[in-house]
């Protein structure tokens, strides 16, 4: 069996994403490359609740995870230009991505709430159902 050489690691920084990093670590055989991705909710306004989270909350967690991310790939030898931290929909961000940089494969965390959110979880199914390399959900 051929090992993956290009792994991308989609990280939620304000969960348990510690097993899923170092899941991820012990598949990453030298030379491939791991990736790793935070994606940031685009600018929401609740208006019907009386308060809004703007563009400041957007960019403070954007830069949260910036930082946490560069924390991570300095622990673990990670390049700096394999660190992701967009802003836009999860599944959306981790599919152009993969496909940015040809990932092989994907491992990333799944939460499990209820149907078929209970096997997987919204976002990893939703990144299962559309990208073109393997996909390793870990349980969390």
């Amino acid at each position: 069996m051929q090992s993956y050489q290009n792994i991308l690691v989609p990280l939620d920084i304000f969960s348990d994403y510690k097993i899923v990093l170092e899941r991820a670590l012990s598949l990453a055989q030298k030379p491939a490359q791991l990736s790793l991705v935070f994606v940031t909710f685009p600018h929401v306004y609740f208006e019907s609740y009386g308060f809004g989270v703007g563009a400041d909350f957007v960019s403070d967690n954007q830069k949260n995870a910036k930082a946490t991310l560069l924390e991570l790939a300095e622990a673990h030898g990670i390049p700096d230009n394999q660190l992701y931290a967009p802003i836009g929909d999860p599944v959306d961000e981790i599919h152009r991505l993969s496909e940015s940089i040809q990932a092989d494969l994907i491992v990333m965390g799944t939460h499990g709430q209820s149907g078929l959110k209970l096997l997987l979880g919204s976002t990893a199914n939703g990144v299962l159902h559309g990208v073109k390399c393997d996909v390793l959900a870990i349980k969390i």
